[in-house]
């Protein structure tokens, strides 16, 4: 094969680099509305929860509604998969990964459920709503009593079962993140 064939080619790329710095002039600079509106994770220890408060009797009724058809009426799984059981099953031969068995922060259920759930209608859930369908799948894995409810002071300190259940990264480049406060079994606030 002849590589001068080429020489066009690969010369043109060198060319692509500087060129591509410049301006296209296409899209528009991203407001602060814009960006406030993709700004919506969630941390381990709460930073980013929205004000907001929902029950796990309000819960019941939404997942019913939005999330049972996908996930089953008690979180046993249907179409997607289960989010609740598998207590202690991690070690086993047939490990549960749910969210009562598997997930190290109740954070990371509001975080999930606000960005993506429900499948057919991502993002519609208000935030009450988002805190009253955690507070149900957490009630599903026995974490927290009937009468709860969650806001962004009592979500973070509930007490996930396999919260030490996961290792720091040993990469010597990944500086290690910061624990968040240790939570309080079954918190709720009123």
């Amino acid at each position: 094969m002849r590589y001068e064939a080429f020489l066009p080619l690969i010369l043109s790329l060198g060319l692509a680099g500087p060129l591509a710095a410049e301006p296209l002039g296409i899209g528009r600079p991203a407001s602060s509305e814009t960006i406030a509106a993709w700004d919506i994770d969630v941390r381990p220890d709460g930073q980013g929860l929205p004000p907001g408060r929902g029950s796990v009797r309000d819960g019941a009724g939404l997942y019913a509604a939005r999330c049972a058809a996908c996930h089953g009426a008690r979180g046993e799984g249907a179409a997607a998969e289960a989010l609740a059981g598998g207590l202690g099953s991690l070690a086993s031969a047939k490990p549960l990964r749910t969210v009562g068995s598997f997930w190290p922060y109740a954070t990371t259920l509001f975080d999930y459920v606000r960005r993506a759930m429900p499948f057919d209608a991502p993002q519609s859930l208000t935030p009450d709503e988002t805190y009253a369908v955690s507070a149900y799948v957490l009630h599903l894995n026995g974490l927290l009593p009937e009468e709860a409810s969650l806001d962004a002071t009592s979500l973070p300190r509930v007490a996930m079962p396999n919260r030490d259940g996961f290792t720091a990264d040993p990469r010597p480049d990944v500086p290690p993140p910061s624990p968040p406060a240790r939570p309080t079994e079954h918190t709720e606030s009123r």
